[in-house]
């Protein structure tokens, strides 16, 4: 029987990496790079698309690498322990903005990121991988996931909470109409950076040093092509690959124009009896609910009677929120319907967050008494991946579709500052609206379809 202080090891570790260094990519970074940063936004789309085809490269191959890890810290820990410090670190330098011209920041931006892609997927895929060598109880794997979901929302809520007022404490120099230059902007970034990078290497490290590997795998003595094929020829893996991808995309969409509904839709931030609601505290009531959820989720499932009604239920919430907000007025004085809105899917999010990494240990137990030999840590590497995938391709096509309304950004060749015009203002509201409302409903819309082809009935 695990104990409490494993459970909350575990949950450090995603609280690390989802709730700080993803959650930061994933609302932050299209706005940043296109608004601060200086990325014109088909560079920005276009890095988003490279990194995804180089983690369905090294997704895998580090769920193969980590399968064969033997060490004094286990299989899967060592690669939390010694790889924390180097998340931290190529996470703040990813959010400062060198004095460079147009190509050397596209420089910088697409090395840092790649590198950051690279470090997130060798703590990553191994974190997740943890979950089937900690027990072989299918109620405490339900635990520890609700527990790590716990862990990622309630650092996702501190950290998108702390945003705004960590950026007027750090102030700075301010243009007319009260908004900071983006001198100003770029200083707050690289600050934050190293703040939420520190964060997020203490985190990872303690949930290494914490959680305990009770389970050995059965190893596959050679490296062969055979897994890789294996995995094509297991329909759960297939389908549950398919609908972590659209999780994601659903999140993805959501969380990359959330920064663009507050700039273009709302016209800045909004202070209501001295709170700040700018676009990360907007999420932030989503992740308190999230966080809420995610905790209930086990008990929601039981009394559903399988993960896959629970699934279904959850998915069809978000649907229904969804399609909801793009009836909302696109006006300041709508702010709190906005927020119930976010609040409602993000109860369906919270429901069915846990029960997809459950299902991943599920798959993995599938995948071992139908192969015989353990695959765990390459069936979690497509659940990192299809993370990775559905939130980058989400953020890379919002760059291209707010590109194709109007929107352009970019560096000025002589002074180095970041410009942004817009050709057609009217358009780019409209898109953005639909890319937080009508494109995630849509999503939602599949994944219930695909669940419904889930074969694993648990």
């Amino acid at each position: 029987m695990a104990s409490l202080k494993e459970k909350i090891g575990y949950a450090l570790g995603d609280a690390a990496a989802g709730g700080i260094t993803w959650k930061v990519m994933s609302i932050a970074f299209p706005l940043f790079f296109t608004n601060v940063f200086g990325l014109t936004v088909a560079d920005t789309a276009t890095l988003m698309l490279i990194a995804r085809m180089f983690d369905v490269v090294t997704d895998p191959l580090m769920g193969s690498l980590a399968d064969r890890t033997q060490s004094r810290w286990g299989t899967y820990r060592p690669w939390l322990i010694y790889g924390a410090i180097p998340l931290g670190l190529v996470f703040a330098l990813l959010l400062y903005t060198p004095d460079f011209g147009p190509m050397g920041k596209r420089i910088w931006a697409y090395s840092l990121y790649l590198l950051m892609m690279a470090i997130y997927t060798a703590v990553n895929v191994p974190y997740g991988s943890l979950l089937g060598v900690m027990t072989d109880d299918d109620n405490e794997k339900n635990q520890f996931s609700s527990f790590r979901m716990v862990g990622a929302y309630a650092m996702g809520f501190i950290t998108l909470l702390s945003f705004p007022y960590i950026v007027d404490f750090i102030g700075g120099d301010r243009m007319a109409d009260g908004s900071y230059t983006v001198a100003a902007k770029q200083h707050q970034y690289a600050l934050i950076g190293v703040f939420f990078g520190i964060l997020a290497a203490v985190g990872t490290l303690a949930s290494g040093l914490l959680t305990k590997e009770r389970l050995k795998p059965i190893r596959a003595e050679k490296f062969s092509f055979k897994q890789f094929a294996d995995l094509f020829r297991n329909k759960p893996w297939i389908y549950l690959t398919l609908i972590g991808i659209c999780t994601n995309f659903y999140n993805g969409f959501r969380y990359a124009v959330a920064g663009y509904i507050f700039e273009y839709c709302l016209k800045g931030d909004v202070t209501i009896s001295g709170l700040i609601i700018n676009y990360t505290v907007f999420m932030t009531f989503g992740e308190l609910t999230c966080m809420v959820f995610g905790g209930i989720s086990p008990v929601f499932t039981k009394w559903l009677g399988s993960k896959k009604k629970a699934f279904i239920t959850a998915a069809i919430i978000c649907l229904i929120s969804s399609v909801a907000f793009f009836f909302v007025p696109m006006d300041k004085s709508s702010i709190w319907i906005m927020v119930a809105l976010v609040i409602i899917g993000s109860v369906g999010i919270g429901l069915y967050s846990p029960l997809l990494w459950s299902m991943y240990a599920d798959v993995a137990d599938y995948a071992t008494e139908k192969n015989g030999t353990s695959s765990t840590g390459l069936i979690f590497s497509s659940g990192t991946m299809s993370q990775k995938f559905g939130t980058a391709i989400s953020g890379s096509l919002v760059a291209l579709f707010l590109g194709m309304a109007g929107f352009i950004s970019g560096t000025n060749e002589l002074t180095g500052e970041t410009v942004i015009t817009i050709t057609n203002e009217e358009a780019v509201r409209n898109m953005v609206w639909a890319l937080f409302s009508l494109f995630p409903a849509a999503i939602a819309l599949i994944m219930i379809g695909l669940i419904k082809l889930y074969p694993i009935n648990k």
